[in-house]
């Protein structure tokens, strides 16, 4: 099992909207992919209540590395990450095998 763990700090406003509505709308993109993206076993996205560097978290949860480089390929995950590039300013990741 693979564990990716995506964070992202947002532009304070992007495409006509605050940190705020985006990081919203970048939950609702990545919480519509389970079904449509095979292989996520779990996903879950948070919105940082407590300040700091990162606004957004992605946990998700991939029976193998194989399925996680076919997610980061689909289509639908594509058209997110084009998204979340112009709402975003920094990003960091970590995969791990658990």
């Amino acid at each position: 099992m693979v564990k990716h763990i995506v964070m992202w700090k947002l532009k304070e406003e992007a495409l006509e909207h605050t940190k705020a509505e985006n990081a919203k709308k970048i939950k609702e993109l990545l919480e519509a992919l389970p079904g449509i993206v095979p292989d996520i076993l779990e996903l879950q996205v948070g919105i940082n209540e407590n300040g700091g560097e990162f606004d957004a978290v992605l946990v998700t949860k991939f029976p193998s590395y194989d399925a996680l480089k076919a997610y980061d390929i689909h289509p639908e995950h594509q058209k997110v990450r084009g998204f979340i590039g112009q709402v975003s300013s920094g990003r960091a990741a970590v995969d791990f095998t658990i």
